[in-house]
């Protein structure tokens, strides 16, 4: 019997976000080269997205490529980009057919023309996407997004077309790169590490956070199923005691 028949269809996380690591260790440990372990992502990734939308999640985030991954060797940052071609064009036909819709977010100004214009295509073919969406972290690091945001602002408040007054969080929300978009309710990390590297770090300030030792490579639905398991056991407070959140669940 798989996890999914485990779950609580009433507690299902609506937004779930991933930093996908390990593919080089994992590519490391069968004497491969790393750039067949970022092949071997791609194919988790694909499996992943299936598996979100069976148990029912609306929104998917992957850090695909970080702002400091530009520091990469130039071998393995070409080949990322090129792999990232070839599994955009390859994938968009059935992104269609399962009702995905692509989102992305980051610096898009620091890809390559060929990358862009992919994920144009494919964010364009892939409108009417219903099923579940997408959203792909390229080029993207959260302090990036927020000083951008805040030079927006700036820009706005310089030019009286927003007032400082009027400045909150929800202005701020608006924005950033995810604007439109629920924060993320849970983050999986794959690979051992426990950090949020620089992702999404206005956007998970009340997310759950999970950690496993499992490569990207390896993980599959039943891990996903494993991470929102352990979600439904939480107790998402927000700041209230639990008594609080227990008599609100009575009412």
């Amino acid at each position: 019997m798989s996890l999914l028949d485990k779950i609580d269809t009433k507690n299902i996380p609506s937004h779930i976000a991933i930093i996908m690591d390990g593919n080089g260790r994992w590519a490391k440990e069968r004497g491969l080269d790393r750039t067949d372990g970022h092949q071997e992502g791609v194919v988790a990734v694909r499996r992943i997205v299936e598996a979100a939308s069976r148990a029912g999640i609306n929104f998917l985030t992957v850090y695909a490529f970080s702002t400091e991954n530009w520091n990469r060797p130039n071998k393995e940052v070409e080949a990322l980009m090129e792999l990232m071609v070839y599994a955009i064009v390859k994938e968009t036909p059935d992104l269609i057919k399962q009702g995905v819709r692509l989102l992305v977010i980051g610096d898009s100004n620091r890809l390559p023309t060929k990358t862009r214009a992919a994920l144009d295509n494919c964010i364009n073919e892939t409108a009417n996407g219903t099923t579940i969406t997408l959203i792909l972290a390229l080029s993207y690091s959260s302090k990036w997004e927020i000083t951008e945001a805040l030079r927006n602002m700036l820009n706005d408040i310089q030019s009286k077309r927003l007032r400082v007054d009027d400045l909150n969080e929800k202005t701020l929300s608006n924005y950033l790169t995810t604007k439109g978009i629920p924060d993320p309710d849970l983050l999986i990390r794959t690979g051992g590490e426990k950090r949020i590297s620089n992702f999404l770090l206005w956007q998970l300030a009340y997310a759950e956070l999970y950690f496993t030792n499992v490569f990207w490579p390896d993980f599959d639905a039943e891990h996903l199923y494993q991470a929102i398991l352990d979600f439904q056991c939480r107790e998402r407070r927000f700041g209230k005691t639990s008594e609080q959140i227990e008599k609100e669940q009575k009412e």
